[in-house]
């Protein structure tokens, strides 16, 4: 691993891998810049470790003996929204659409640098403070209607059709984001920069994975489109279905 500057200290950090060299080398090198790095080697361990513990962000990687690293997102997801960095061996882009899916904020292949490590360890923990803030800045909007779908602010819950969509934190922000700017196009960058606060590698497409599991959540396909149109070179825009231009 590569070094990289001054990053923000005071974390709290837990990475879930049964690499226990690997352990050790990301504690060795976040521990003297004021992180606090703790470990877990088996799926179990870590969540465990994850629902009884006070972390800032999980560091997990996929395949692991017991439970894997996706059953320990699975499981996880059901009451927590930890920032959770996912680390894929192979660097498989099935893998990593699978993660996203499932929740994971981010993913990182295991040939990542220091550099890489500690970008992407910064993003998703700043993502999370912002989507924090944000929620309490808009405890007392209103309830957003677009037809059948529903978005409630203040309990950062949506509902289509009158069921509560199950979304990840940054489909929810993703979500509100262009509802927020409907009937306007909205690029990539202003995408990522409204849900994770940085800009992403110009090759990396983790926004359009993260839009197209919001568009299954919807019901939407190419053939049906919906909420959130395809603005081809440019980004994406929301319209409400029916909605003259």
């Amino acid at each position: 691993m590569t070094d990289q500057g001054s990053v923000p200290t005071g974390m709290n950090i837990l990475i879930v891998d049964d690499d226990k060299k690997l352990c050790r080398l990301v504690a060795d090198y976040l521990g003297p810049m004021g992180y606090k790095v703790e470990a877990a080697h088996n799926g179990n361990q870590g969540l465990e470790m994850i629902l009884n513990g006070d972390y800032h962000a999980v560091i997990l990687d996929v395949m692991m003996p017991q439970v894997d690293g996706f059953e320990v997102l699975k499981r996880l997801r059901r009451s927590s929204d930890i920032p959770v960095l996912m680390l894929t061996a192979r660097g498989e882009e099935t893998d990593r659409i699978v993660g996203l899916e499932l929740g994971a904020d981010d993913y990182l292949p295991k040939t990542f640098s220091s550099r890489e490590l500690l970008a992407r360890l910064r993003a998703v923990t700043r993502r999370y403070v912002l989507s924090a803030s944000r929620a309490a800045a808009t405890a007392t909007e209103k309830i957003l209607i677009f037809g059948d779908l529903e978005i409630e602010q203040s309990a950062r819950t949506v509902r289509f059709h009158g069921k509560e969509l199950s979304l990840t934190p940054i489909e929810y922000d993703l979500l509100t984001c262009l509802a927020g700017a409907a009937g306007r196009v909205l690029n990539r960058d202003q995408l990522l920069d409204a849900v994770a606060g940085r800009s992403y590698d110009v090759f990396d497409r983790t926004i359009d994975v993260h839009i197209s599991s919001l568009r299954r959540k919807l019901g939407e396909d190419p053939r049906n489109p919906g909420f959130i149109q395809t603005v081809r070179s440019v980004g994406y825009m929301f319209k409400t279905p029916g909605e003259q231009p």
